[in-house]
């Protein structure tokens, strides 16, 4: 989708932690993770492969009640765009299901930038997450640029781990241990794989 943070860093603590509170906060059934195919806000290229990003997801969620992982960006070819994902996947659910997208308030601050953000509301509610160090956010100038967003925005804090990206990719790249940053399952399978210069 436009605005993932699936391209320079593997799943970690703080993603999961993110989507357990979203999950007991807004009473979701279901958590699905969606790996980004190639987001049109993002150009940097992954360093891991779709596969295997999709298989370290899959080894970061294995086992963790409503949690799944749908591969529906991976393949498509181009630029991928939330609202093509959030149409495509209430086609795949059929109806009785209500669509919540989980995004930080950080990406929420650029949703007027996106392709089509009103029909992205018109399909899913948006599920804002505070990070740390991230408190301040401009209200009323998001609603003054984004209207048709009105009534479909929740703010939950997250009181998850800050996990600094460049720190993980650093530790990675040294081979310092990342025990208590990432499912240690995911971590065995990024230094089987030699992903993110291990």
């Amino acid at each position: 989708s436009e605005s993932s943070a699936a391209l320079s860093i593997p799943v970690h603590l703080g993603h999961l932690e993110i989507a357990q509170r979203a999950k007991e906060e807004a009473r979701l059934d279901q958590i699905i993770f969606i790996p980004a195919g190639q987001p049109r806000l993002k150009s940097a290229e992954p360093t891991a492969g779709q596969g295997q990003r999709l298989s370290m997801l899959r080894l970061a969620v294995d086992g963790v009640s409503g949690f799944e992982v749908s591969d529906a960006e991976l393949w498509r070819s181009g630029p991928t765009h939330t609202v093509e994902t959030l149409r495509d996947l209430g086609d795949e659910l059929g109806g009785g299901w209500e669509l919540v997208f989980i995004l930080g308030l950080d990406v929420l601050s650029k949703f007027d930038e996106w392709v089509d953000p009103e029909g992205v509301v018109e399909l899913a509610s948006l599920l804002a997450v505070s990070r740390p160090g991230y408190a301040a956010f401009d209200w009323d100038g998001f609603y003054e640029r984004c209207p048709y967003a009105a009534g479909r925005v929740e703010c939950i804090d997250s009181t998850a781990i800050d996990i600094s990206a460049s720190e993980l990719r650093r530790r990675l790249a040294e081979g310092t241990p990342v025990d208590g940053l990432m499912p240690e399952a995911v971590a065995r399978y990024i230094r089987e794989n030699g992903l993110y210069g291990t």
